[in-house]
């Protein structure tokens, strides 16, 4: 009889802590390592990525509900994405910044690529300038493919709507690397 409401008593325990922990989770950008590695299989293994300057101008023809999914460049490394995740964790609160570099939803890649032409001030410009002269890919991605555009416009909203700094936006732009790899690649 002790054994069946031990039993009772662990399951309960067990319901009452996911009912908190899972809406938790669910809101937190933040993944625990178990579902990291899920996600990183996932992704790993059923990309839609490319690394071309033509699918930039796809993405345009892509429904808003479509996701960007995988590498571009090269397999990725799960080590590598779990510190990407984890470091982007940091940004939460601004939902411009996408939470997984490896799975970006196709509407905010829209608005973010449109946003690459807004014209900056000159101190504006600077802190731009400095990202694309410090960043490992020197520049929002290793080449023009559609990250560059995306990640390109995310920096201007970033320094424009958050007063970002060259070195906030080169942080984000090191964590949102979308190459595959382990770490950085500059320019291949």
């Amino acid at each position: 009889m002790k054994s069946l409401t031990l039993i009772a008593l662990a399951l309960a325990l067990s319901f009452i802590v996911g009912a908190w922990y899972l809406p938790q989770l669910r809101d937190s950008k933040v993944l625990p390592s178990v579902v990291y590695a899920d996600k990183f299989e996932e992704l790993s293994a059923s990309g839609n990525s490319t690394c071309s300057a033509s699918f930039a101008d796809l993405i345009d023809s892509m429904p808003d509900s479509a996701r960007l999914k995988g590498s571009c460049c090269s397999p990725m490394d799960r080590h590598r994405y779990e510190e990407q995740v984890s470091g982007l964790a940091k940004f939460k609160e601004i939902p411009e910044i996408p939470s997984d570099p490896y799975d970006v939803d196709v509407k905010l890649a829209k608005q973010l690529k449109a946003y690459y032409d807004a014209q900056l001030t000159p101190e504006e410009q600077r802190e731009y300038d400095y990202a694309m002269q410090n960043s490992h890919e020197k520049g929002p991605c290793c080449c023009k493919c559609w990250r560059w555009y995306v990640y390109g416009g995310l920096a201007k909203l970033l320094i424009q709507k958050y007063q970002f700094t060259g070195e906030q936006v080169t942080e984000v732009w090191n964590l949102s690397d979308g190459c595959g790899g382990a770490g950085e690649h500059g320019n291949h």
